[in-house]
């Protein structure tokens, strides 16, 4: 006889704005799995994001307000699945993905978990980029958004969801994870966009990460930090 997780509905729960030229590469993968629905949240695009979610058969919800946090709590209300996974438009989830986390859910004290990152393209250390987050994820099982989170939905509702802050949603929730519970990093990539490092490249957009986590762990406000964040990613561009 089957195990209950085997048979368990995975919801993916996918926010986005303006993501139409991304969307088809994370949603054309998804169209065949089965036990999977696709939630897409959408934030106010003035593109075909819509049209194209809809296209690949998901489920599409909008979102008076744009943000990442506030975005997947709605398509966490909006899902079926016991199972819940958050998933940047940009990635990419990898072949048998179901099934690894379905059974990484069974594994004792687990109580979330994510992938190992891989980033497209050869930009100069991006390979060093991948191999910190990796190291970062497994000794200190804090994996971020781009790794594909993913927990129980009864879980995720005892957790209060993602907290309502403009920045660092993903670090808080890890953070609050980890005190219940193991962390798990599945021993397979997803596969994110190199565009943030494209734009910054590597130096730039690491260390304007890091100022950000220091400044949040210091106790400056959330709000304050995504002024910051897009202030030194102007600069940066400059």
């Amino acid at each position: 006889m089957a195990s209950p997780i085997t048979n368990r509905l995975i919801s993916i729960i996918i926010p986005a704005l303006n993501e139409a030229h991304n969307l088809p590469r994370s949603l054309q993968a998804l169209q065949t799995i089965s036990l999977v629905e696709v939630v897409v949240v959408d934030g106010g695009s003035w593109d075909d994001t819509i049209s194209v979610a809809r296209s690949y058969g998901a489920k599409v919800i909008g979102s008076p307000v744009a943000g990442r946090a506030h975005q997947m709590n709605l398509g966490a209300e909006a899902a079926h699945g016991d199972v819940l996974l958050f998933l940047h438009a940009d990635t990419c989830l990898p072949a048998g993905f179901a099934d690894l986390v379905r059974q990484a859910l069974t594994q004792p004290k687990v109580i979330a978990g994510a992938f190992e990152l891989a980033i497209e393209g050869h930009i100069p250390g991006v390979r060093l980029v991948e191999w910190g987050v990796n190291v970062r994820s497994r000794l200190c099982q804090m994996p971020y958004g781009d790794q594909a989170i993913f927990m129980s939905a009864k879980t995720f509702r005892a957790i209060g969801g993602f907290p309502a802050l403009p920045i660092m949603e993903d670090f808080e929730l890890m953070r609050r994870l980890k005190q219940r519970g193991r962390i798990e990093i599945v021993p397979a990539t997803v596969l994110t966009s190199d565009r943030r490092w494209q734009k910054l490249n590597v130096c730039r957009t690491t260390l304007i990460n890091q100022i950000i986590i220091l400044g949040y762990l210091l106790g400056v406000s959330p709000a304050r930090l995504a002024v910051w964040y897009r202030s030194l990613g102007k600069r940066a561009t400059r």
